[in-house]
């Protein structure tokens, strides 16, 4: 194996004969660096012994300068931990584990002109592949009116739940990418070809996979960590109870980072993966793009009052008026002192009330008896 001294070339190297989010490898670049690692494997160094077999396929003939030409000529870049858009927020993806992955990328391919460190502020929204019209509809409100305060939208590309929060950040023309399981030149799925081309040229498609590799299910995996680590919050919109979803909000949960569920109905299959996050403790409930807001702004910011109903003449009145309030009858007028006796409150106090409450229009007096007036009939 030929060994570069070069710190961005050699990571371009593990970059390609490395599975994303490979914890053993990763730990070691973190440890020792990427040229030191690739030295460590081309002298078949006893640390690395147990990880030699599954490089050894992919090393040979490997030139990263070809790949790293390769992809600038595709508008791909190559953005590694010394870059000045490289997103610092990754560094807490060093110590956790999520089944079986792991650690610090060597490096992110990025396709599109949207700079990585633009992404301090973001918000994942995430979700079913096989979403409802209800959740596609709150996840699209969501992004849309998160994304216009500044907040940049983070998903997958996918269909269902993340195809709706990509599409309300553009509907208000608002900053979002994609973050692939498959190089940043693939179009996966096919289908959207259009939504990801767009993103590519306006905003970016962010993948730790090298160009021309495929999606696989462990790929997928490894992509949901930096979904996680690159955003302040994630919002899980509808996900069973086996769903990638769920893995993502794992991964923000290990990370210390804010997660949020959406509910919705209570026999929806869809939606049984939110519930047992909220019902858990895992999950804050969220149900508007405000409310997200409120979790994820600044501390002061975005502030929500408590939603309650209109305010009424009843809201306004004493606890002794609306004890002498409830004993007055709908249908017919009577007598100050029955309603007195019904009420529990002296003869006199009732007589004063009821005048008052003739003024604000809840009682009328009819002969020598008194009944609700229009305001307060139910």
């Amino acid at each position: 194996m030929r060994v570069w001294q070069d710190d961005r070339l050699a990571r371009v190297a593990l970059s390609r004969i490395v599975e994303p989010g490979h914890p053993g490898f990763l730990a070691s670049v973190s440890s020792i660096g990427a040229v030191e690692t690739l030295q460590q494997l081309a002298d078949s160094h006893p640390d690395l012994a147990e990880l030699q077999g599954e490089t050894q396929a992919r090393s040979d003939g490997l030139e990263p300068e070809r790949v790293l030409a390769t992809a600038a000529r595709q508008g791909i870049r190559f953005v590694i931990p010394t870059d000045d858009e490289w997103p610092t927020q990754l560094a807490d993806l060093e110590h956790p584990r999520v089944q079986g992955r792991g650690g610090v990328p060597v490096g992110l391919w990025v396709r599109g002109p949207q700079r990585l460190d633009t992404l301090a502020g973001s918000v994942a929204v995430v979700g079913a592949r096989t979403a409802t019209g209800y959740g596609g509809s709150v996840a699209a409100e969501i992004a849309a009116t998160v994304a216009r305060e500044g907040h940049p939208i983070i998903s997958g590309a996918a269909f269902g739940i993340d195809q709706a929060a990509h599409r309300g950040a553009l509907g208000s023309d608002a900053s979002t990418v994609a973050v692939l399981a498959c190089g940043a030149d693939r179009i996966y799925p096919s289908a959207h070809r259009d939504l990801i081309e767009h993103l590519a040229a306006r905003h970016a498609v962010i993948s730790e996979a090298p160009p021309g590799w495929s999606p696989m299910r462990v790929r997928f995996l490894s992509r949901n960590r930096l979904i996680a680590a690159l955003s302040r919050g994630t919002v899980v919109v509808e996900a069973a109870l086996r769903s990638g979803a769920l893995n993502t909000a794992n991964w923000a949960q290990q990370l210390n980072r804010t997660v949020m569920g959406v509910p919705g109905p209570v026999g929806s299959a869809q939606s049984q993966g939110v519930h047992q996050l909220i019902r858990a403790g895992a999950a804050h409930l969220v149900t508007s793009g405000p409310e997200v807001l409120e979790m994820v702004a600044e501390a002061g910011q975005h502030l929500l009052e408590i939603p309650r109903g209109p305010e009424t003449l009843r809201d306004q009145l004493s606890l002794v008026d609306r004890q002498v309030l409830d004993a007055v009858p709908v249908s017919r007028g009577v007598a100050s002192d029955s309603i007195a006796r019904t009420a529990g409150v002296g003869p006199t106090a009732v007589l004063a009330v009821l005048e008052r409450l003739q003024e604000v229009g809840l009682v009328r007096q009819e002969g020598s008896g008194w009944r609700l007036a229009g305001l307060a009939l139910p």
